[in-house]
């Protein structure tokens, strides 16, 4: 039997899926372990996990590949790892996890962090950064646990993210794609490699150049799979492992977004949007651009923090009947969910929602809260559901917006992907909020295709990025804005959504000043 098929495995904040595609990114089998819980936390505001319980998935979803299709593993070619970006994993010389992983939307700070010395904080203060750099050292899971845990610190031999700890189970070797690099780590996003020596991130972090991995470009070989390893996922040994990128650039580079003038959306546990550019550019000031999932090219994204986590929230707070009549119906609650929106005309009657759940660092920053405006006796849990959908969507209308004044061009296509992007209300709701068409790619798992592409692409069974892109990838259903939708929607976005942040930032402050932080809050 040729080897002519290509295994993506997708390890994402709550669910590892093995899915197996063709040359032309046809999907043919797909297997699935959700994680319960998610993640853990010892203390409020703390999301940790067992790096084996990600291990086990990512096995378990292997072996029922070839149990529960008629795929033979025989017949894979090669093997591409994506992941939740941003999480991290002490180990050892030999590998072993030292700790449970700590998760990207962990919330612990640092203290007291390495002190960068009066140069570069003079010349910080002078360049209006200081309290940036101070952000990111509070923020920075290496510094918390020099902090924290120094013994386990001073033991830690390697320190990854997890993609790089993956990796390293599966061929040995201390290495990773330069495209998962996005977390708090000495990296310099413009050159797309490690830091040099000297550079302020060696001293604003707690990390030493031998605890990182070696780094490859997405498309290169990363080395091929151990024997115990592969008779494990019950695979070939010496399956070539290649390197694609963090969940979020797969994204969008599975849906096809390779032109500088196409927003991708992602409606995940984060919502983002994003663009791929061939040059750095920051569009958000001294925010770093990412890298992208194609060689030598970044995104430029945006992100609503706890986006479509949103509507996890709101099953478990408000929608209790949905979920025992979606437990009658055998079907998923979330699938009744779109006939909450359809109840409520565009607008949701004038309540609108801020989605700032969660803080920033610009818009929003770190005072930032949620709000939801124009509440009257006539609104109800459905009009709530649909401010939620739609103050998504006007943050990413904002990024939108500023995304185009920052590159100084119009963004003339719109791709929608993620879990939330399967609801036809919130797409049509997208469509109207934006004013323009919006697409939803006919296959919902972009991040694995993503993978897929670049796996092809190292394989050599397509000559670049472009050619495989227009092979493997398809246009899907288009939502177009509804005129009466777009005039309410404009109206509110410009006269109300807009005009929310500035007036209520004071505000914010104060609240954190009289108030402080409510109990379990994940805010710093």
């Amino acid at each position: 039997m040729s080897a002519r098929h290509l295994l993506a495995i997708d390890v994402g904040t709550q669910s590892a899926r093995a899915i197996v595609f063709d040359a032309t990114g046809n999907l043919l089998a797909k297997t699935q372990e959700f994680f319960e819980p998610p993640y853990r936390s010892p203390q409020p505001g703390w999301a940790e996990q067992e790096v084996e319980v990600y291990w086990r998935a990512l096995v378990r979803c292997c072996r029922r590949l070839w149990t529960e299709s008629a795929l033979r593993p025989e017949s894979i070619a090669g093997l591409a790892l994506t992941t939740l970006r941003g999480s991290v994993v002490c180990a050892d010389a030999q590998g072993r996890a030292l700790r449970p992983a700590i998760l990207w939307l962990d919330q612990r700070r640092c203290t007291s962090p390495p002190p960068l010395g009066p140069w570069w904080n003079a010349l910080f203060a002078m360049a209006g950064a200081r309290d940036l750099i101070g952000h990111v050292q509070a923020q920075a899971q290496a510094n918390w646990l020099a902090e924290h845990e120094p013994e386990l610190w001073r033991a830690t031999e390697k320190f990854v993210l997890l993609s790089g700890y993956l990796t390293h189970r599966l061929c040995g070797e201390w290495v990773d794609s330069v495209a998962s690099q996005v977390g708090y780590l000495p990296f310099d996003y413009r050159r797309l490699e490690w830091a040099a020596p000297g550079d302020f991130r060696w001293r604003a972090l707690a990390v030493r150049r031998e605890q990182l991995p070696r780094l490859l470009p997405p498309g290169a070989r990363l080395g091929g799979l151990r024997a115990d390893v592969a008779e494990e996922l019950g695979l070939p040994a010496g399956l070539a492992l290649f390197a694609a990128a963090a969940d979020k650039a797969c994204e969008v580079l599975g849906s096809g977004a390779l032109a500088p003038d196409t927003a991708q959306l992602s409606f995940g546990t984060t919502a983002t949007i994003n663009t791929t550019q061939s040059r750095y550019v920051e569009v958000q000031a001294r925010l770093p651009a990412y890298p992208a999932a194609l060689p030598g090219h970044w995104n430029t994204e945006i992100q609503i923090y706890r986006g479509f986590w949103m509507v996890s929230w709101f099953k478990r707070e408000f929608a209790h009947r949905e979920q025992a009549l979606a437990a009658e119906r055998g079907v998923p609650a979330e699938t009744l969910f779109d006939e909450l929106l359809a109840s409520v005309p565009p607008g949701a009657q004038g309540l609108v929602l801020q989605p700032y759940w969660s803080p920033g660092v610009r818009e929003p920053g770190p005072e930032a809260r949620g709000a939801v405006i124009g509440f009257s006796d006539a609104h109800t849990r459905a009009h709530f559901y649909r401010a939620i959908i739609e103050g998504l969507a006007y943050g990413l209308r904002a990024g939108k917006e500023q995304i185009e004044r920052r590159l100084r061009r119009k963004l003339v296509r719109v791709i929608v992907s993620g879990g939330g992007s399967q609801s036809d209300q919130a797409m049509q709701i997208t469509a109207d909020v934006f004013g323009q068409p919006v697409e939803r790619p006919p296959i919902y798992e972009t991040a694995a295709l993503g993978a897929a592409i670049d796996l092809a692409v190292g394989l050599g069974w397509y000559p670049d990025y472009p050619a495989a892109v227009a092979a493997m990838t398809r246009r899907g259903r288009a939502f177009q804005p509804r005129p009466e939708a777009v005039r309410t929607y404009q109206a509110l976005y410009r006269e109300v959504y807009r005009e929310l942040y500035p007036r209520l930032r004071p505000l914010y402050r104060r609240l954190r000043t009289i108030a402080g932080e409510p109990p379990g809050s994940l805010r710093a």
